[in-house]
């Protein structure tokens, strides 16, 4: 009888730590035993309505609301001029994805706040956000992205010569603020434009990407070796310096999806071809490591990343890693769709707190119990369904 309990008492623990290994742990188990379970039909009516959120939440002076609590239907004191540009960005986007009247006419007005609020240099364009003290380069990159992105959606835009222009401006002031190790300044000094503060590894990112697409779908291909060159200098420092002083290190994640999408661009365009092996690496990294399923908060941001990889795997023919890469996303997405105020799957929460106001629909909570709907989780959230319609589901 003894020998029975501790028999099944041992089959009880190795099943309980087999199912952790699965569900926690190692996405190479999930990937063996998962079937998908999203579809280009939900991804659709996620998006449409995370667009119809965005464009819900402009404001008359063409900025959005940052942050709104639909329980209580309040809005949260505060803003960010960065996740601001990132609305601008994330909308142009989705326009691109699925183009609206609605959304093509607030990103006209987007583009138009931020025109209204810039100066000029020495050297180029730079924004002056309404009651800021300085600047941040991650704010210029994200409009310069809006624009790019929205020429590309509307390439006989009426406006085309004056965004082309702005664009130019714009280019010109961020290229200016690059640093002798091939990094950038994270700030800039309202008066003159000049860079201030050491590189971050988010704005980092986010001009590399601007980069990427200037040089790739703007004309400005010009820039590429000094893309490759940063994208190398980038990823020594952020990547490998930085995970050997810290293996799940804050500044890789920080430097994560950007670098991720960064890194798909270079090796698309056939300019560098090192970039395919690196990011679906990283993307091991995000899952294994840093453990992207079992984060409580918001991670669309690491779909960004983990999607590109998964198309750089199809690209460079590794069946594994799009199978293990594919199926983290599929579960990580289906989770973050279910904490989508109207949206197809929504969870418990949601379906018991029905919002009083039409401008929570379509908005995406940072955790699955918490009310407040801030505009970039928002914006990163519809990104990374865009790139998984775009490479994983795109033959549903």
């Amino acid at each position: 009888m003894k020998k029975t309990v501790t028999y099944v008492f041992i089959i009880l623990i190795s099943g309980g730590i087999l199912t952790y290994l699965i569900m926690f742990q190692h996405a190479s188990f999930l990937a063996v035993i998962h079937s998908n379970e999203l579809n280009k039909e939900i991804l659709n009516e996620s998006l449409k309505l995370g667009q119809q959120f965005l464009v819900n939440n402009q404001k008359p002076d063409g900025s959005f609301n940052y942050e709104y609590n639909f329980v209580d239907d309040s809005f949260t004191p505060g803003n960010s001029q960065v996740r601001q540009a990132g609305a601008l960005w994330g909308l142009a986007l989705s326009h691109q994805d699925m183009p609206t009247i609605e959304a093509k006419a607030a990103i006209e007005k987007s583009i138009s706040f931020f025109e209204q609020n810039t100066a000029k240099s020495d050297v180029g364009l730079y924004i002056v956000y309404p009651g800021e003290s300085r600047g941040r380069t991650g704010t210029m990159a994200l409009v310069a992205l809006g624009l790019i992105d929205f020429l590309r959606a509307e390439p006989d835009h009426p406006n085309k010569n004056q965004y082309d222009s702005l664009l130019s401006g714009y280019i010109s002031q961020i290229l200016s603020w690059q640093m002798a190790d091939k990094r950038f300044f994270s700030g800039y000094n309202l008066t003159d434009g000049k860079g201030t503060s050491n590189p971050s590894p988010y704005f980092c990112g986010e001009i590399l990407l601007t980069l990427c697409k200037a040089a790739k779908y703007q004309g400005y291909s010009h820039l590429k070796e000094n893309i490759v060159e940063s994208a190398s200098a980038m990823y020594d420092i952020y990547v490998t310096a930085a995970r050997k002083e810290d293996f799940d290190s804050n500044t890789t994640k920080g430097f994560y999806q950007w670098s991720s999408m960064s890194f798909y661009e270079i090796y698309a365009a056939g300019w560098d071809d090192q970039w395919a092996e690196k990011t679906i690496e990283l993307a091991y990294w995000m899952i294994d490591t840093h453990r992207t399923l079992m984060r409580t908060r918001n991670t669309a941001y690491a779909h960004e990343g983990m999607t590109s990889a998964y198309e750089l795997a199809k690209l460079s023919g590794d069946d594994w890693a799009m199978q293990k890469i594919g199926t983290v996303v599929d579960i990580g997405l289906e989770k973050l769709i279910s904490w989508q105020v109207g949206g197809p799957l929504q969870n418990e929460f949601l379906k018991r707190n029905v919002p009083t106001s039409h401008i929570a629909i379509g908005g995406v909570m940072n955790k699955q119990d918490e009310p407040t709907l801030r505009i970039d989780v928002t914006q990163h959230q519809n990104h990374a369904m865009i790139l998984a319609k775009r490479f994983i589901y795109s033959e549903e």
